[in-house]
């Protein structure tokens, strides 16, 4: 090695570093400046957020030296997804997820499969591609990207229920799918051996595996971080570090315990890190760690969900588009097809072995139209190496990739909406929001007296200052009240509402203190068992009054617009 030309070139190879850490840095922040524009111009026309943002990224790539910010599928897999994932799992209670987990599995794992065959056969017989490379392009454009459903959906005025069947199956069948896609680029490979068995073996130990990866740290952060430190600073780190170690350690688990091409889901470790946070960490935390976590997310999700959908317009390519009409129709096309032939099958099977939980069909249809395709899609379409598949190959599943997502986004997400409102699913009676309004006021005093109390018990709040806002916050919080009540007197079927729904959670509450009692020891295993069997007779009792007064009210409504 020749030491001093190495000396005296430095220098400059530093210099050619910094310049080129300056100007991609220069470029971040002139997207994020573009997405607060965009933010504010969406603020006054009817326009989504996320489309909004990918067609200033096409007019952005049509001046190709304006940026200096290379899109790969690193970028978008390890360092854009995480946190999107994360903040969304978050915000997805486990109790109602539990309610309607098996439709989610079966769309997340089995739809995801059957959509992989769908796409991948129609892509075989029309555009006659390879096997492998159908199967591979199948996987990739099968799952419906959380990224770009969750941003559609969250301002919409939907059910509960349908917002967790849309977003859960979307944050579980992206895991399958890029598992999916590995396994068919191995196919892909003639120097790999592929078989059948080999690779449902390898589906179930890296998607298990991600999900192992995840509970494990998700439980350590949530019991052992956020239950004992009181700091909302190294709280909020402590998360950001989950978001991306879970993914991390599970993608490079193999490297970790020294054993050769071992490695789980990252995508899926996240969910299941995301949701032993949100739903048993920040049951650990206090009210303020709560609300800085809450915030902090809320804004770097819309920072990263803004980077991702400007992004994916800047990374189209316009010109590649035309040449190759036929290929993305037949994708197109294909994906239409297989979306509605999983969504009504698996939702018509579902319903005839659980008819009291099926899934309607307003439903159904606001799932079908909702699949839309994103950064998933196209970080994976990005990983497909020339040597795969041949050079033309890769570019066309590329381009096929690309018309399907702009398809999904800006034909799909600009008409979900519409159809949302056509099938009366966004309705609300302004009884009811005139009632969450101010059960929001009241709970928000409530948490900031609790707040009080806690200052006053740590020390910090002398017992006067704390006497004088107690006090004011004990008159607002009576108004409050008062005004609670009046307005359920005037709309007496809210307070049954209310009532179902409390006794819900207090029930929940309870099988918690259970099982709680039961890993402390305080009982025995026979007591636990006779217990729960006890508490869930009361609950199925209650979910049949909840499902029949659901029935009675839609009937009403049925009623009302006929």
């Amino acid at each position: 090695m020749d030491f001093p030309a190495l000396a005296e070139h430095l220098p400059s190879l530093m210099q050619a570093e910094e310049n080129g850490l300056v100007r991609a840095e220069l470029s971040l922040m002139v997207l994020l400046f573009i997405a607060a524009m965009v933010a504010i111009v969406v603020r006054r026309i009817r326009l989504p957020y996320t489309v909004a943002l990918v067609l200033v990224g096409l007019v952005l790539s049509f001046f190709p030296n304006f940026l200096d910010f290379t899109v790969s599928s690193d970028l978008i897999l390890a360092i854009l997804v995480p946190p999107l994932i994360f903040e969304a799992t978050l915000h997805i209670p486990w109790r109602r997820l539990k309610k309607d987990l098996l439709p989610v599995l079966l769309l997340a794992v089995g739809g995801t499969l059957v959509g992989t065959f769908v796409v991948g056969g129609l892509v075989v017989e029309f555009l006659g591609i390879s096997l492998a490379a159908a199967l591979a392009f199948g996987a990739l454009i099968s799952a419906t990207d959380p990224v770009a459903v969750i941003a559609f959906f969250r301002s919409l005025g939907v059910s509960k229920r349908l917002t967790i069947l849309v977003e859960g199956e979307s944050l579980f069948n992206d895991g399958v799918a890029i598992v999916i896609f590995s396994l068919a680029l191995a196919a892909g490979r003639v120097s790999d051996s592929f078989g059948l068995g080999e690779a449902l073996q390898e589906f179930f130990i890296v998607a298990l595996g991600g999900l192992a990866v995840g509970l494990v740290m998700g439980y350590v952060v949530s019991y052992i971080i956020l239950k004992n430190v009181d700091d909302h600073l190294i709280e909020t780190a402590t998360t950001v570090a989950l978001a991306f170690g879970s993914y991390v350690v599970a993608e490079s688990f193999g490297d970790l315990v020294r054993v050769d091409g071992l490695h789980f889901s990252g995508i899926l470790a996240v969910v299941a890190a995301g949701l032993m946070v949100g739903n048993i960490g920040f049951q650990n935390t206090s009210p303020t760690t709560k609300l800085t976590l809450d915030n902090f997310w809320e804004f770097l999700s819309f920072v990263v969900n803004s980077l991702v959908f400007l992004l994916i317009g800047l990374e189209i390519e316009l010109p590649q588009l035309r040449p190759n009409i036929i290929p993305i129709i037949v994708a197109v096309l294909a994906i239409i097809f297989s979306r509605g032939l999983i969504i009504y099958t698996f939702g018509w099977i579902y319903g005839r072995f659980q008819p009291q939980n099926h899934i309607p069909l307003p439903y159904q249809h606001v799932m079908f139209w909702g699949g839309l395709r994103g950064a998933i899609s196209l970080a994976l379409a990005l990983s497909i190496e020339d040597a795969v598949f041949g050079s033309d190959i890769a570019l066309e599943l590329r381009v096929m990739t690309f018309g399907v997502v702009l398809f999904t986004l800006l034909f799909q997400g600009m008409t979900i909406e519409r159809l949302i409102n056509r099938l009366q699913l966004a309705d609300k009676p302004p009884q009811r929001i005139e009632l969450q309004r101010r059960q929001a006021t009241l709970f928000a005093k409530w948490a900031g007296k609790h707040e009080l109390e806690r200052l006053r018990n740590n020390g910090i709040l002398f017992p006067d200052i704390w006497e004088s806002m107690s006090q004011v916050y004990d008159e607002e919080i009576g108004d409050k009240k008062e005004d609670l009540g009046v307005h359920l007197q005037n709309f007496p079927e809210l307070e049954q509402e209310m009532y179902l729904q409390a006794r819900e959670d207090a029930l929940n509450a309870e099988r918690s203190a259970i099982g709680e009692a039961s890993r402390r020891g305080l009982i025995s295993n026979e007591v636990h068992d006779e217990l729960i069997t006890e508490l869930n007779n009361r609950v199925a009792a209650l979910e049949i009054i909840m499902k029949n007064r659901n029935m009675h009210v839609h009937s009403q409504q049925e009623g009302e617009h006929g």
